[in-house]
């Protein structure tokens, strides 16, 4: 074939995908707008081309989410996500927004399919209703249902240096953990605990006896308390890795962090009581936290290469390949060329469109 009419058909094939992209995106975004309102809060600042690859990982997360949480789910629920994910990684995915959406963001950033296999595992546990004995085993869950995001949010952001995503890791661990925090009452009501099981019967309860009968005690909020404050520390140590983001990432990291450790100071100022009352960051006080959050690309601190590892993580961390700090794209160089044509073509139609809109004025 002609090389130029080569060219011309592999760049007619991007912006089609492209453009297909942006119609599945749609979808992705109603999903995160209605679904996960602190993500899609903290992620308003992002970059719009590291935004829309996080709004389709993130809906199709929060899509299986909602499948494993459904009581009415088939017995086969697990085997039907790991079918969408074979599907996904041969390039074909189910005529599922989120799934054609994400196909394209794993083939883009080299995102290794034993993270979202991980992820699945945690789903399974949650299917057979595991509970945790120690504080270790529930960061083993935590890293399976959101460290794995952490990561893969790293790597859409072009970043695979270790520190970077050790730090990503323990802030999905200290989300997950104030989620739990936040969703006791929820969760037992659900016949679910995930509270650490060793920290219960050091406070005179019995797990089982308790998610018989779930009542809030003195026991059950020094329980919580205790879980916010590693959350916390969990915070603390991750805020080391926002210096090794792109400068233009940061400040919506920081706004996640911010806007998440929130919720553990909701439930301070309920008294600890998660177990008849949810804590509910107000949409005022997540604006004051995107505020707050924009300092952190200029006064982030330097990242920390020697922090003591936690172990429950380094198996995702170990997943990634560190082929280069950048990997914003994977496939032929072609198909490179073709992907940068045609964002420069985005960027001359939005001049053009910028420059009508003037000349209107």
């Amino acid at each position: 074939m002609n090389p130029l009419k080569y060219f011309l058909k592999m760049h007619d094939r991007a912006i089609t995908s492209e453009y297909g992209f942006q119609l599945d995106l749609l979808s992705c975004e109603s999903l995160m707008r209605d679904g996960s309102k602190s993500f899609f809060s903290a992620s308003r600042i992002l970059p719009s081309n590291i935004r829309d690859s996080a709004i389709a990982l993130y809906a199709f997360c929060r899509l299986l989410d909602d499948m494993v949480d459904d009581q009415n789910a088939s017995d086969n629920v697990i085997e039907q996500i790991e079918y969408r994910l074979d599907r996904i990684y041969s390039k074909n995915p189910l005529d599922i927004p989120a799934d054609r959406a994400l196909a394209l963001v794993v083939e883009r950033f080299l995102i290794p399919r034993s993270l979202l296999e991980a992820l699945v595992e945690g789903f399974k546990w949650d299917r057979t209703g595991r509970q945790y004995q120690t504080i270790e085993e529930l960061c083993d869950y935590a890293a399976r249902v959101a460290s794995t995001v952490g990561v893969m949010m790293t790597l859409i952001m072009g970043i695979r240096d270790r520190a970077v995503l050790e730090r990503a890791c323990e802030l999905g661990l200290a989300m997950q953990l104030t989620n739990i925090a936040r969703d006791v009452g929820e969760d037992a009501r659900n016949q679910r605990l995930y509270l650490p099981r060793d920290w219960l019967k050091e406070e005179n309860i019995d797990p089982d006896q308790w998610l018989k009968n779930p009542i809030f005690n003195d026991g059950i909020l020094r329980v919580n308390q205790k879980l916010i404050q590693y959350a916390d520390d969990l915070y603390a140590r991750s805020a080391f890795g926002f210096s090794g983001l792109p400068r233009n990432c940061r400040s919506a990291i920081a706004a996640a962090s911010l806007i998440y450790s929130e919720i553990g100071r909701q439930i301070e100022r309920q008294g600890m009581d998660s177990v008849t009352k949810r804590a509910v960051v107000s949409k005022r006080r997540k604006i004051l936290l995107l505020f707050k959050s924009l300092g952190a690309a200029i006064y982030s601190a330097k990242l920390v290469q020697s922090l003591d590892p936690i172990p429950a993580i380094q198996f995702l961390v170990d997943a990634v390949e560190p082929e280069g700090r950048y990997a914003h794209y994977s496939g032929s160089v072609e198909d490179r060329l073709i992907w940068v044509v045609s964002l420069l073509e985005k960027v001359e139609h939005r001049k053009i469109d910028s420059y009508h809109s003037f000349a209107r004025h």
